[in-house]
């Protein structure tokens, strides 16, 4: 025997249903057709000026440059191999290792690649569930009290004490209809490679300043051994001198003189102990180590020369600039933000569901009367704001004006930058090569001096003239060495550490998603 109440109630469950399944449908359907939709300007790179001519022209100041190629055997990046270095070598893989701030770029790295992910989740629906118990109690008057004057003479008060145990599941989605959540996606993406890249600028960075440092340290080593040497040729001077005034043949002003050049020379060489100190201790900082944990013994025989680099590369290069990369996802980020901005003018639709267990007893909270549900979207436009969504659009467009003019400016200066280094490069190997013949004629000036003055020729003003140029030229020639070398390392830096043909390939291969992330 049916029971009409409850055939009435499968009815309108049926119907509601059907009904229900009919929006979602109808509402999926809609979803599809506007998914393609996505607010905004589509990301476009912005051009930089006099980029296709340089590409075309190569470099300005190559002039009788050579283009080489490097070992291919080199592993991407190692670029301070070039120097044939096992200590330089072994130094930069302890500050890979420990240095702090590179460990603070990797951990805002990875706090951006979260917000990816976090932006990402606004495509999927948010369902929540819980359980609640509630007891609740109304107090009331009895029917039969009588009231005079507010006191309470007859009858007396009574209360109502109710349970309710209730069991929701709720699910919500906004479709994004408008590519709201597409283009707040596409800016995280485009934040996060940035931070790729400003962790890339700052091991390149690092690796740089670590080798310069080194090499300024080796530098001063060179300046200490060239003294020694030249402490050592001074007392030898100094003795002949004095033999000299034995025998009559030199004044005690020459003596004197003598004396003095050895004093100066051996000052010099405990000065430089100050500058040895200090390149140490700002190693064992790069290393991650405290100066008194750090130590570097001298080398003898210091004979590192400038790596042959390849200047004729185009342009291309400079985009893997970790700066200019930064500068141009920034870029990106901004036209994203455009996007996302435009969406706002649009209304929203929220598709939600519910349903779940109602009772006020316990025991019957899971049975089939105690079931609930609801069904239905919702559309929300806003109709008045003040002009809050225009001036955001107004604001949003003007950071990325701002952000193609710092591209811009920073790819013209990382141009700048390879042009100095490269300029740079070529005036001191010319200036080494009229320095190492400097070398060679003071020091045949010297040993041709020093004969007279054994001779008796001339006096020992001359052999004192002739020393000190000798050692000015040896001593500038050591200084540009390390120039040489500082700039050698500048130039690799300003061409973004890496310029192998296969490594250019790669990387434009990837340029569009480092570190595999992407706006999908």
């Amino acid at each position: 025997m049916n029971r009409p109440g409850k055939t009435n109630r499968a009815m309108q469950a049926s119907h509601a249903g059907k009904h229900g399944r009919g929006i979602a449908a109808c509402t999926a359907i809609l979803a599809t057709v506007l998914a393609g939709c996505a607010a905004g300007p589509d990301y476009q790179r912005p051009d930089v000026p006099g980029a296709a001519a340089y590409a075309n022209d190569a470099y300005k100041e190559l002039a009788e440059w050579k283009p080489v190629q490097p070992a291919d055997a080199l592993d991407r990046g190692a670029w301070w191999e070039l120097f044939a270095d096992p200590v330089l070598d072994d130094l930069q893989k302890h500050a890979l290792a420990s240095n702090q701030s590179l460990k603070q770029a990797e951990a805002q790295y990875r706090q951006a690649s979260a917000l990816v992910s976090s932006a990402r989740a606004s495509f999927w629906p948010t369902v929540s569930a819980s359980l609640s118990a509630t007891r609740s109690g109304r107090y009331s008057s009895s029917s039969g009290s009588i009231v005079s004057g507010g006191t309470v003479i007859g009858g007396g008060a009574g209360s109502t004490i109710s349970k309710s145990y209730q069991l929701p599941v709720t699910a919500s989605w906004e479709p994004d209809l408008w590519g709201s959540v597409r283009r707040q996606v596409e800016g995280d993406v485009a934040n996060a490679q940035a931070s790729a890249a400003t962790l890339a600028n700052t091991r390149l960075s690092l690796q740089a300043t670590l080798a310069q440092t080194y090499f300024q340290l080796r530098i001063v080593d060179e300046q200490k051994r060239l003294l020694d040497d030249t402490v050592d040729a001074y007392r030898r001077a100094e003795q002949l001198t004095e033999n000299q005034y034995k025998v009559g043949v030199a004044a005690r002003a020459d003596v004197i003189q003598a004396q003095t050049q050895l004093k100066s020379a051996q000052v010099q060489a405990i000065d430089l102990g100050i500058a040895r100190a200090q390149y140490e201790h700002a190693l064992a900082v790069l290393v991650g180590k405290t100066p008194a944990e750090f130590a570097l013994a001298p080398v003898k025989g210091f004979a590192l020369k400038p790596p042959t680099i390849p200047v004729g590369l185009p342009s291309q290069l400079l985009e893997r600039r970790p700066d200019v990369a930064v500068a141009e996802r920034a870029a990106a980020q901004a036209n994203a933000q455009v996007g996302v901005a435009t969406a706002a003018w649009f209304p929203s639709l929220t598709l939600s569901a519910s349903g779940g267990y109602s009772n006020s007893v316990w025991s019957q909270l899971l049975e089939a009367p105690s079931r609930y549900w609801s069904l239905g979207p919702r559309i929300a436009e806003t109709l008045f704001d003040g002009g809050a969504r225009r001036a955001q659009n107004a604001q949003a467009r003007a950071a990325w004006d701002a952000a193609v003019a710092n591209y811009r400016q920073v790819s013209l200066a990382a141009f700048q930058n390879v042009e100095d280094q490269i300029a740079a490069l070529r005036i001191l190997e010319q200036e080494a090569q009229a320095q190492g013949e400097a070398v060679q004629l003071s020091e045949q000036s010297l040993k041709i001096a020093t004969n007279q003055y054994r001779a008796g020729l001339v006096s020992y003003l001359n052999v004192v003239t002739a020393q000190n140029t000798a050692y000015s030229n040896e001593r500038a020639a050591i200084t540009l060495l390390g120039t040489r070398l500082n700039d050698s390392v500048g130039l690799i830096k300003a061409l973004g550490g890496s310029w192998r043909a296969q490594d250019m390939r790669e990387a434009e291969a990837g340029a569009a998603s480092p570190d595999g992330l992407t706006g999908k």
